[in-house]
């Protein structure tokens, strides 16, 4: 059986169809397997919740490589793991290199070890970097807390913080 992509009747999404000419509303052709599944953008952007330009903009930087029809873009299974990926590496703050070395790594055949030491390398990297700048903005909080302090039992400060409330959020 043949398969060839083509939009759902009615639906305005792109459907794998066979012999039958007979397609889910999902885009499964029915007797298809999953992994021949595809998506258009619009699906695509409304189950990751990002636009239409955030999906083009990863697949301008080679990091998903969605099948063409003609100008409409289909989505494969493949492509909207790789999607989720992308997005979960952005929440964790990696660059877009790290994310495209992980993201690559999903499509070689011994990937899944290599990819996962990659990840915790990148994670452990990534949490002393988090680590780092918690303790920069706590310390120059009690550095901001000291010179508050410092303003406030003076002379003039005494008179300022007589008449308004500190603005302190740490205990003295």
């Amino acid at each position: 059986m043949t398969t060839e992509p083509v939009e759902a009747p009615g639906t305005g999404q792109a459907s794998r169809t066979g012999q039958t000419g007979q397609a889910s509303p999902t885009g499964q052709a029915l007797g298809c397997r999953p992994e021949d599944e595809v998506h258009t953008i619009a699906t695509v952007a409304r189950e990751f919740g990002v636009t239409h330009r955030t999906i083009r903009f990863y697949e301008d930087r080679g990091l998903i490589a969605p099948l063409r029809r003609g100008t409409q873009r289909l989505y494969r299974p493949r492509d909207r793991v790789r999607l989720g990926l992308i997005l979960r590496g952005k929440r964790l703050g990696f660059d877009l290199e790290q994310i495209r070395r992980i993201v690559d790594m999903y499509d070689q055949e011994v990937g899944e070890r290599g990819q996962m030491q990659y990840l915790l390398d990148q994670i452990a990297l990534r949490r002393a970097e988090l680590e780092q700048r918690r303790r920069d903005i706590e310390q120059t909080l009690a550095e901001l807390d000291a010179v508050e302090r410092r303003c406030l039992d003076s002379e003039i400060g005494r008179t300022l913080g007589s008449s308004q409330p500190s603005s302190s959020s740490s205990p003295s």
